[in-house]
């Protein structure tokens, strides 16, 4: 917390710096749309010499839908400033909540965690693949091999250092945790995630830092194991799930910037990402 003197020191150099005002008056503009309002929101304008931004973050709430094994979020208010002074929640969730990122420790025995991950690696090209069309029938699909030589033939050769994000447009489902989660009469989930061909090829034939997908996991869900995470974490990746707004995004092109978590020994934690294009 700062001190009011601060917080006015600090109001009055942001005055003076019309870019910086600028930037967190439409950073913070999408923070605050719902979820309903960001299906339909454009790309925020970024001052002369910049171009766009996107925020593919979910808003975590109580209810963000949660992989099974975890409990929903938690928030509970603490402080008031009709009461205390000032305003403060409590929150309490596990790490792999809302749009998370995945470390290698998260699968692998002696892996790297999440908050020791170089910084170099949370900015990279984003490559979005998109299955959307595949995935409006079959909740089960999967992006593969194929879908991404698709992309490269389009594109070009997905990037040294980039970051593959599956695009299935599942993040519309987010409002709804039974149509997210999508479990069938057995309680087995069925929702999009990469196949291990693909998780292999990108691992062994392509230099990714990472990969992303608007689902629940990097697995389809309703896989007996854990494949694509095995291939991507052991290999010395890093996941990150729940990624929303997926289909603003130009497929090439952009940059993804991942605000990663950094507490101690970390399998993984909410962040914030953004790309710019």
């Amino acid at each position: 917390m700062c001190a009011p003197s601060l917080i006015h020191e600090v109001r009055l150099d942001l005055s003076r710096r019309h870019f910086l005002t600028t930037l967190g008056a439409s950073i913070a503009g999408v923070a605050a749309a719902s979820e309903a309002e960001r299906a339909q929101e454009k790309p925020v304008r970024l001052p002369k010499g910049f171009r766009d931004i996107y925020d593919l973050t979910h808003t975590l709430s109580p209810t963000t839908p949660v992989f099974p094994a975890f409990k929903p979020m938690q928030m509970v208010e603490r402080f008031t400033i009709a009461r205390d002074g000032f305003y403060a929640n409590e929150l309490t969730f596990g790490e792999h909540t809302g749009t998370h990122l995945d470390g290698p420790i998260h699968f692998v025995n002696g892996g790297m965690s999440a908050d020791r991950i170089p910084v170099d690696r949370m900015f990279a090209p984003l490559a979005v693949v998109s299955i959307k069309a595949r995935a409006d029938k079959d909740a089960d699909a999967t992006v593969r091999v194929d879908d991404l030589i698709g992309w490269e033939k389009t594109h070009g050769r997905i990037p040294a250092g980039a970051f593959v994000a599956m695009y299935s447009g599942w993040d519309a489902r987010i409002a709804d945790a039974r149509r997210f989660l999508n479990p069938d009469a057995k309680k087995t989930l069925h929702f999009p995630g990469f196949s291990e061909e693909a998780a292999r090829f990108l691992v062994k034939e392509r230099d990714i830092v990472g990969v992303g997908v608007d689902t629940l996991s990097l697995d389809t869900g309703a896989a007996q194991k854990f494949v694509a995470h095995l291939a991507f974490l052991g290999a010395g990746k890093y996941g990150v799930e729940l990624l929303a707004s997926l289909g603003a995004v130009p497929p090439a092109g952009a940059t993804l910037i991942v605000g990663g978590p950094k507490h101690h020994g970390a399998s993984g934690g909410p962040v914030r990402v953004l790309a710019v294009a």
